[in-house]
């Protein structure tokens, strides 16, 4: 594995940033974060995606771009199945999680979480934010719902663990989300901020069970959400708060692993804070990296933030040694590559999904 300490601080920085892409080819924005900012890595959307041969050749073409880079690219998706897919129309869909949920077989949690790998390896993707292992408890709650397996901490945590292992059986890093819980929330993250009001006794009864549960079990990522935890800290958002993200997630629950922040462009965090400054505060906070999908100005904000947050000190470089050693060591894991994905027959892809919904989906 590349040793930290090689590592100038401009590829330290980049390692902690996960970008998107604006259109379905690269351009002088992808160039310009590989090259010069050394970038993590890249989020796909159904912007950047028309169909599998287009795709496989952007993906392809910004490991190119990056290949003078010492470290590859995590290339990388929201794939859940449902109604959370990026992918093409000739692909097969997959269920929501809750009729998986209903069906209440672990078998079938396993062989649905290789289909969606499958689903993302195709178009030469190396990580999933996958599976959801929020606990559908709010009826109201406008986010989750069908995203989640259902309403138990239980069935949540023995469906979501089998698909986060069929995931990870084909190579693919499973982004387990969204701690430390959105399943009892009434405000999508996406247009303001989300209060959980439970205490932590609660918490580690039954929002925690799930996330406890991959841990225990060889996650080796987890999204943190941008939901306001009252009890825990008062001010700050779970993905900006260190009481969340280090004293419980990092100490608490022993969580060695890459920890992901999700979207810092979510009006959660747009509408209380300017991005470089949330980019710095979710680092301080104890988060590996930082998630940035929307615009260019915003992502090359949040690097020079950062890289201005290290060389004064307010981020320290014991700390980001520490978060460029776990994502390298994920990307090690996983034998991450510059070298081009060659195309698969999504036929037989869908016929391998159609096969197994025949089966569960009686």
């Amino acid at each position: 594995m590349q040793q930290v300490s090689q590592l100038t601080l401009d590829e330290k920085i980049g390692q902690l940033v996960l970008v998107g892409a604006d259109h379905w080819t690269g351009d002088d924005h992808t160039q310009t974060l590989i090259e010069k900012y050394k970038v993590s890595g890249f989020v796909l959307f159904k912007r950047n995606i028309q169909d599998q041969s287009q795709a496989l050749k952007l993906v392809n073409d910004l490991k190119q771009a990056n290949s003078s880079n010492k470290i590859p690219l995590i290339m990388s998706i929201d794939e859940e199945g449902g109604k959370v897919t990026r992918l093409p129309d000739s692909y097969l869909g997959l269920p929501n999680n809750s009729v998986i949920g209903r069906v209440n077989n672990e078998i079938f949690a396993y062989e649905f979480g290789k289909r969606l790998a499958d689903k993302v390896k195709s178009i030469g993707l190396n990580v999933n934010y996958a599976p959801v292992l929020d606990i559908n408890s709010n009826p109201q709650n406008p986010i989750i719902g069908v995203r989640a397996y259902g309403n138990t901490p239980n069935l949540v945590s023995q469906l979501g663990l089998q698909t986060m292992r069929g995931i990870q059986s084909e190579g693919v890093v499973s982004v387990v989300k969204h701690f430390p819980g959105h399943g009892d929330t009434y405000i999508d993250s996406h247009v303001g901020l989300p209060v959980v009001d439970h205490d932590i006794q609660r918490l580690k009864k039954f929002e925690f069970v799930p996330f406890i549960n991959a841990i225990n079990n060889g996650a080796d990522a987890v999204m943190v959400s941008h939901i306001l935890i009252s009890k825990i800290d008062a001010k700050n958002p779970a993905s900006l708060s260190k009481p969340v993200i280090t004293d419980l997630l990092r100490k608490d629950l022993n969580f060695q692993g890459v920890i992901v922040s999700d979207d810092l462009t979510m009006a959660a965090i747009t509408s209380q804070h300017e991005i470089g400054d949330a980019a710095v505060m979710a680092i301080q906070a104890g988060t590996d990296l930082v998630m940035v999908c929307h615009e260019y100005d915003n992502q090359t904000r949040v690097l020079h933030s950062l890289k201005r947050a290290v060389e004064n000190g307010e981020i320290t470089t014991e700390q980001l040694n520490h978060s460029v050693a776990r994502v390298l060591k994920m990307k090690d894991k996983y034998n991450m590559q510059n070298s081009p994905t060659t195309s698969v027959s999504v036929e037989t892809m869908n016929q391998s999904i159609q096969d197994l919904l025949t089966k569960y989906l009686k």
